[in-house]
C-alpha cells in the first residue's frame, strides 16, 4: 500500500463525517480521520484548524471519490431541485464559504452563502 494519504473531504464537526466513513469502510477502503480527537475535545476550534479531514490512501483515491460523489449532499433550491450551475449547467453544486479576511474568519456566520460548482468550480450567489 502507498503510505501517503489523500484528503477526500473536510467536515466542520466529527459527527458529519461518520456516514461517509462507515460507507467507505464497508466497501473495504481504510479511512483515517485527521484532527478527530482535537475536535472531540474542543469543537469550537473547528474553523481554526480546518475541521476534521477524512483521508484515504492514494491508491484508494479514485474509488473513494466515486463513492463520495454518490452520497454527497448537493445544494438544493427552495423547490427541492438540485441547484444548476449558471456556467456549465451541471447539477453538482455545494454550499461555499470563502472566509477571506479576519472578520469572516472570526465570525463566519456573517458571510453570505454562496454555491460552488464541483464540475467547473464556478462560484455564484443565490438569486
Amino acid at each position: 500500500m502507498n503510505p501517503e494519504f489523500y484528503t477526500l473531504a473536510a467536515f466542520e464537526y466529527v459527527a458529519d463525517v461518520q456516514i461517509l466513513k462507515g460507507r467507505l469502510e464497508a466497501d473495504g477502503i481504510p479511512v483515517f480521520l485527521r484532527d478527530e480527537n482535537t475536535l472531540n475535545s474542543d469543537p469550537l476550534i473547528s474553523n481554526a484548524i480546518g475541521g476534521v479531514k477524512l483521508q484515504v490512501y492514494y491508491s484508494d483515491k479514485e474509488s473513494a471519490t466515486e463513492i463520495y460523489n454518490e452520497i454527497r449532499a448537493y445544494a438544493m433550491d427552495d423547490h427541492g431541485n438540485f441547484r444548476r450551475c449558471p456556467n456549465c449547467k451541471a447539477e453538482r453544486m455545494e454550499i461555499y464559504f470563502n472566509r477571506n479576511g479576519i472578520f469572516y474568519k472570526l465570525f463566519p456566520f456573517f458571510e453570505k452563502r454562496k454555491y460552488k460548482c464541483l464540475n467547473c468550480e464556478f462560484i455564484t450567489e443565490p438569486s
